[in-house]
């Protein structure tokens, strides 16, 4: 990228604060500072000075503490949207205030003196991961053992009782939904809503004030961003890692009748994605999409991700509808965008988690699987994995249902196989099983509980007559729609939901857990939550005994996981050979005999046992037996005999809703019964 846009954005040198604006089209630029005890008021102006495209200033008025803004001029015409008159937020603003009358002013940071002390980034290998999807504010809003001036915050987040329990649940990496400042859309304040999700970035590089404590808030945007710092410092300390949710495919500025506080006013036609008529491309559905073709977009993305991870030392990203950001001039995906190429390689990111949304709503926008795969330095792109999602739903679920109303399920077992072993015909050899993120639930749908009580979504509270949200859901209520006293069908949802925890768990890839499906949170089959901030969705931290007890079962399936490394492989095995950190993979029938085509896609055969083997590296050697029954009968089961194996210890069936820890070994051979619509684990033992 041209060198040209290096330095953009304020810095602060000893003749002054020096401000640098990228901007193509604009004939005029100048540089406002606000009165420091009154932000409506501009107490100088100063004119900038262009070098190319780039314009820029030093003055000793920007100093730290100043509020600040652009005003920029230039041409009328197609896809312009200049006013000379509107203050516009620099994009690289390293902190915003609001003024009285609701504009925002970029803020100059002071000085970073912030203590890091001996807090490290805890570097957890991809195949040791664990995702847990959180929110900033609803993970410790409803925590009784938080301060209540700190629920809901980042501090709370990253209080010790919310570390404590998200260290005994076992995750690794808290993913936080987006952090980046954002407001809520025009059409949500008149509804009298508000975005609670956060996907409607103001600006890539302050965090949302609104979730730091009130004292924090009050002490302005340094202090916001010192809570911040302190919530990963001690995150760090825990060994818990930080990825952000990040918003870089569109912008609060919304379609062209949306506000304008930043790009729109700065160079429209080079920010956001239209026709040569200066019609917007609206490849996200939310009213524009940033222009990723444009060099400057570039660059501005790939500096924000290296503030956060440098600065701000978090753990990695992922990408909100990613496929926007590999579009082209021509708005169409290529797997080699320089920007998808650039932040694989970047050596500045080179420690960082990138984890690919892979698809957005224009046309050719699914693209799971076609993400750059391993370069140079041996890293790769990470995806959701939504084949996954749905085929685990149906496998569970709607076939369950299906078996139910017509007397057979309509798949065999074959494609939930290929899931469960890391979807190696979605991703290729090189990329490996850690390139799919697995997962059943995250926070747009069904949360996982409510997937087994509902067969359709419940969103009339979202003001839009329940038209907004997926209808496709791969659920099934066992019978009545939404809460029932019935113990049977109280028992098949449970038993649903330890099964879906299981397949999640056990899976090769790298699983993604969504916060409050460890112990069946509901949102009353709300399935398109994102402008309520309440109950609905903070994490409820009172339960009842089964839900302690479906806690446990997440417990123990995170800490099998953990202990055994053939389930978690970092690369595909070969057949014939021995791959380092790959598994060796065979597969049994019923009878404890090799899978035959029948067995694989037959509807009346869903029951498959999956001996896996680990091909040591850097752990030593492992071998586990996984049984997985998708019929509602029981069936008794020959448990395989193959070479170097002298016995199975039952680890975990999911049957039951707790069992003894294992005391008897059995034979290879021996009959073992599998109630219906369930799992075993076992741990082979040698001979």
């Amino acid at each position: 990228m041209p060198e040209s846009l290096s330095d953009l954005g304020v810095r602060l040198t000893s003749r002054g604060g020096q401000l640098r604006v990228w901007s193509a089209n604009a004939s005029a630029m100048e540089l406002c500072i606000f009165d420091e005890k009154d932000s409506s008021w501009v107490a100088k102006t100063l004119p900038m000075t262009r070098t190319g495209d780039v314009w820029s200033v030093t003055t000793k008025f920007l100093r730290p503490g100043i509020q600040y803004s652009i005003r920029v001029d230039g041409p009328n015409g197609p896809g312009h949207s200049f006013d000379p008159a509107a203050h516009l937020i620099d994009p690289y603003a390293r902190g915003l205030a609001r003024a009285a009358n609701g504009e925002w002013r970029g803020y100059v940071q002071e000085e970073d003196t912030f203590d890091w002390g001996s807090s490290t980034k805890p570097r957890i290998p991809m195949d040791h991961t664990v995702l847990y999807e959180a929110h900033a504010k609803g993970i410790s809003k409803l925590n009784p053992d938080v301060p209540e001036d700190l629920r809901g915050t980042y501090a709370g987040l990253a209080h010790p009782s919310t570390i404590a329990y998200l260290k005994d649940l076992g995750v690794t990496t808290v993913e936080l939904l987006p952090i980046h400042a954002f407001v809520s859309e025009q059409r949500l304040i008149k509804q009298g809503l508000i975005n609670y999700w956060g996907y409607n970035t103001l600006n890539f590089f302050t965090p949302h004030a609104a979730y730091a404590s009130k004292a924090a808030q009050t002490g302005g945007t340094g202090a916001v961003l010192r809570e911040f710092k302190g919530m990963v410092k001690l995150l760090h300390e825990a060994g818990l890692e930080v990825v952000l949710d990040v918003v870089y495919n569109h912008t609060a500025e919304e379609g062209p009748k949306g506000p304008t506080s930043s790009f729109r006013g700065i160079d429209n036609r080079n920010y956001y994605r239209q026709t040569a008529d200066g019609d917007y491309v609206d490849t996200t559905g939310c009213g524009n999409s940033v222009n990723t073709a444009t060099p400057a977009v570039q660059r501005l993305i790939l500096d924000s991700l290296r503030y956060w991870a440098n600065d701000l030392q978090v753990d990695g990203f992922r990408f909100d509808l990613a496929a926007e950001l590999g579009r082209d001039a021509n708005h169409e995906f290529q797997p080699d965008h320089p920007l998808l190429l650039a932040i694989r390689d970047d050596p500045e990111l080179q420690s960082a988690k990138i984890i690919a949304e892979p698809w957005d709503v224009g046309m050719g926008g699914w693209q799971v699987g076609n993400f750059p795969g391993v370069g140079d330095t041996g890293r790769g792109w990470s995806e959701w994995n939504d084949g996954y999602r749905d085929r685990m739903r149906d496998f569970w679920l709607t076939d369950v249902g299906a078996a139910r109303s017509n007397g057979v399920a309509p798949n065999g077992i074959g494609s939930l196989a290929r899931r469960l072993a890391g979807s190696a015909h979605v991703f290729a050899e090189e990329r490996g099983p850690v390139a799919s993120v697995n997962f059943i639930t995250a926070h747009d749908g069904f949360t996982m509980a409510d997937l087994t009580a509902y067969n359709q979504k419940h969103n009339m509270g979202n003001g839009e007559n329940n038209r907004d949200g997926t209808d496709n859901n791969h659920s099934f209520n066992h019978g009545v729609e939404g809460p029932t006293t019935d113990a049977a069908i109280i028992d098949s949802r449970r038993k649903a939901m330890r099964n879906l925890l299981g397949t999640l768990l056990l899976s090769a890839g790298i699983p993604m857990l969504t916060a409050g499906d460890e112990f069946g949170r509901t949102q009353r089959g709300n399935n398109n939550a994102y402008c309520h901030d309440s109950e609905l969705t903070w994490l409820p931290w009172s339960h009842e005994p089964w839900q302690e007890d479906l806690l446990k079962v997440a417990r123990d399936l995170i800490r099998f996981r953990r202990e055994n490394p053939a389930l978690r492989p970092v690369r595909y095995g070969k057949w014939g050979e021995t791959v380092p950190s790959a598994t060796q993979m065979d597969w049994y029938n019923k009878q404890g005999e090799a899978m035959d085509e029948e067995d694989w896609n037959s509807p009346e055969e869903r029951t498959l046992q999956y001996l896996a083997a680990s091909t040591p590296e850097f752990e030593d050697f492992n071998r586990i037996l996984l049984i997985v029954h998708g019929l509602e009968d029981d069936v008794d089961v020959v448990l395989p005999a193959h070479e170097g194996v002298a016995g199975y210890s039952l680890l975990w069936d999911s049957s039951v809703e707790e069992h003894a820890d294992p005391l008897v070994d059995y034979l290879p051979g021996s009959l073992r019964t599998v109630s219906g619509a369930s799992m075993q684990l076992f741990r082979a033992h040698g001979e």
